[in-house]
């Protein structure tokens, strides 16, 4: 991850986090009453959540008196009169008595997500502590004329010190273009417009050739592992180009190409390795039949001012290349300039060693796991074979990795903290365009569903981690 990437680790201070994990706890850890309880009794329930880290939990313990236990009671039981339709009585005239044993669950399930959102927050407030994860409440002790009485866990930023952070250094690159780069990168722009034309000397293959040929293989080896192979897609194919000496090519083939003049029928074997790419060959030997067609020789195009204008909206080769000189010069650094403040955070992350918070961890996987997902729907990977991915071995892979962004992301907010740098809300709309322009999606559209989602307070975050990282990279000069 970039140092700037988005980590999110700002408190919601309006969110409704108790009635939130209410709602969603996860699969099979639902509420549940110890089997030695009197059901007429408290009840004593238990939510069980992902694992916090103890050095970043801190617990709650509320307790409200009875009299408003029950004022909410009364006040969801009134409410369900009015609303009930319950044959044999009229609407709103349903007895308070039915009303209570028909609706029990209902009834105190509204009472919970009434009081403790609200008790919850006032005991934080009055704490002074800053919950970063949703709770996980536990021993919820409610009974209509009893006390409400229960405990929140949950994590909060860890406490920690970042002295001496401008003397962490790191070495920077040398971001000027060199004129073998550029002539590199002109070669491969030639490279890419190169054509094939056939050689129609009388003369045998040479390295750099491209030979036209037509060829068929077949797996040796003992009777069954053939016999096993025929069952696999043939290997075979028909009018194929091959350059000969290429980086790309076998060196069986070059060494059984080079000479060959077109009409000409070879015979040869090529044993490949076991980390061969296709993994029906790898490991194998294979015997070839190959006939040589044709010989091509690449052409490559001259530097010439048409060839600048078949490139693109250039006056001349001379603008052509000036301007991919400017290009990749700007992209050198940008690049440089990038992997040094990546080396400077991950320099800091080695520094400071302070608990991380579990749940900013478990988020960060979700994101690399997503992004990952995304990149291999991309490639063209189906929905029902993402599904057969083994998470639990994936989210453990990416564990280490989303440690160390969320380790630095801490410490660029506890620096960005220190050296008071803030982000503009002028910096903040120009880069909600930008998104709204990459995405082709209206502004006011983009505005509101990144509002409503959180997500305008992230890319806050990002542009503030940026500034503070931009900042260390500056402090290199120094």
């Amino acid at each position: 991850m970039s140092s700037t990437e988005t980590v999110e680790t700002t408190p919601d201070p309006e969110a409704n986090p108790i009635s939130e994990l209410e709602s969603s706890s996860p699969a099979g850890e639902s509420h549940h009453d110890h089997e030695h309880h009197d059901h007429d009794r408290d009840h004593h329930e238990h939510t069980h959540g992902p694992t916090l880290n103890p050095e970043c939990t801190r617990e709650v313990d509320i307790e409200l008196p009875a009299e408003e236990v029950t004022r909410s009671f009364q006040k969801v039981v009134k409410r369900y009169q009015k609303m009930a339709r319950i044959p044999g009585f009229r609407a709103g005239k349903v007895p308070e008595s039915l009303i209570r044993s028909r609706f029990a669950d209902s009834i105190r399930q509204d009472v919970i997500e009434a009081l403790l959102p609200a008790q919850f927050q006032a005991a934080i407030e009055q704490n002074s502590l800053k919950p970063i994860s949703r709770p996980q409440v536990t021993d919820i002790q409610l009974q209509d004329g009893k006390p409400l009485h229960f405990k929140a866990a949950f994590e909060v930023l860890p406490e920690f010190s970042v002295d001496g952070y401008e003397n962490v250094r790191v070495e920077k690159p040398d971001l000027t273009l060199t004129d073998a780069e550029f002539e590199a990168e002109l070669e491969r722009v030639r490279e890419s417009r190169a054509t094939l034309e056939p050689v129609s000397d009388d003369r045998g293959l040479e390295k750099g050739d491209w030979a036209q040929i037509t060829f068929r293989g077949e797996i040796q080896g003992e009777p069954a592992e053939v016999e096993a192979a025929a069952e696999t897609k043939p290997i075979q194919g028909d009018d194929v180009q091959i350059e000969v000496g290429g980086e790309k090519t076998l060196d069986a083939f070059n060494s059984a190409l080079v000479g060959a003049k077109p009409g000409q029928e070879l015979k040869f074997e090529v044993s490949y390795p076991g980390e061969f790419e296709d993994r029906r060959l790898a490991g194998k030997t294979v015997a070839y039949d190959v006939e040589v067609k044709g010989i091509k020789r690449k052409i490559l195009p001259e530097l010439t001012d048409d060839f600048a204008k078949e490139l693109g909206e250039y006056e001349s080769i001379e603008d052509f290349r000036t301007k991919l000189r400017d290009y990749m010069s700007a992209e050198k650094s940008r690049r440089g300039v990038a992997e040094t403040k990546d080396r400077l955070v991950n320099a800091l992350v080695e520094r400071y060693q302070f608990p991380i918070p579990e749940s900013l961890v478990q988020a960060q996987i979700d994101i690399r796991l997503d992004r990952g997902l995304r990149a291999l729907a991309a490639q063209g990977m189906r929905a029902e074979d993402m599904r057969k991915l083994d998470f639990e071995r994936l989210r453990v892979a990416q564990r280490e990795s989303a440690m160390g962004e969320v380790k630095g992301s801490l410490i660029l907010d506890r620096i960005a903290e220190q050296r008071g740098l803030e982000v503009t809300d002028e910096e903040v709309e120009q880069q909600l365009q930008l998104i709204a322009l990459q995405s082709r999606e209206p502004l006011e559209s983009a505005r509101t569903r990144l509002t409503e989602d959180g997500g305008l307070a992230r890319i806050r975050e990002q542009l503030r981690r940026e500034k503070t990282a931009a900042l260390l990279y500056e402090g290199l000069n120094s």
